[in-house]
């Protein structure tokens, strides 16, 4: 079979966010970024922490890869960059464990921020214990394949859901679910985000001395 050329489809050099605008995307929940852009960026809610008080925020590195076939994953991790979080769409084929233990103690020795499939993934419990957050659909225990020949992409767009997602792009996940916020938009969207907080806080603590939301929202 004739081998597939990767770097015939594979970017390398993409947009990455400021450290401090991901810190600062990083303390802010997935809810409070997702109304603060407007309600765009939520990814499907099947797409949960595979252990509890997993957190992730950074540039997106988007894969598309075949299905039922995890390649594709190998190969965006050798180009990976500390800081990414890798975004992977399975061509939806869900029911495989794309993802496990060696892949990554690969990803958290090289400093990746996160991976979030639109599939599932294997090891939960060692993937709780090595602590890299992993988002996925579940756990499954089927296997995944190694077609040399097929081809898939690296950095190009993915479909998650109704959800575009570019490389570059900020992906925050949280005990919520994960949002992504276009590149271009992403320190708007954190600013709004830091001063919405700051307007929920003012408001609890309105309803913490007696009032109602009725009151405080003026909708009486």
């Amino acid at each position: 079979m004739k081998r597939h050329d990767a770097a015939l489809t594979t970017r390398l050099d993409i947009p990455r966010l400021s450290p401090t605008l991901v810190a600062a995307a990083a303390k802010l929940p997935t809810a409070t970024l997702h109304e603060a852009a407007k309600k765009i960026g939520a990814l499907p809610s099947a797409i949960r922490p595979v252990a509890p008080g997993f957190r992730c925020a950074g540039s997106a590195l988007t894969v598309h890869s075949p299905g039922g076939d995890n390649l594709w994953l190998h190969r965006a991790l050798e180009v990976a960059q500390a800081g990414d979080v890798m975004v992977v769409f399975a061509n939806g084929a869900h029911e495989h464990g794309y993802w496990g233990e060696i892949m990554t103690t690969m990803a958290k020795v090289k400093g990746l921020a996160g991976l979030v499939i639109d599939g599932c993934v294997r090891d939960g419990v060692l993937l709780g214990e090595i602590g890299f957050p992993v988002f996925a659909r579940g756990l499954c225990i089927q296997g995944t394949g190694k077609d040399f020949g097929a081809i898939g992409w690296i950095n190009h767009p993915v479909l998650m859901g109704q959800v575009v997602v570019q490389a570059g792009d900020l992906i925050v996940g949280d005990a919520d679910g994960v949002v992504a916020i276009p590149h271009a938009r992403a320190a708007e969207a954190v600013a709004a985000g830091e001063r919405r907080e700051a307007d929920e806080a003012a408001i609890l603590r309105r309803l913490e001395a007696g009032e109602s939301t009725m009151a405080v929202y003026g909708w009486h």
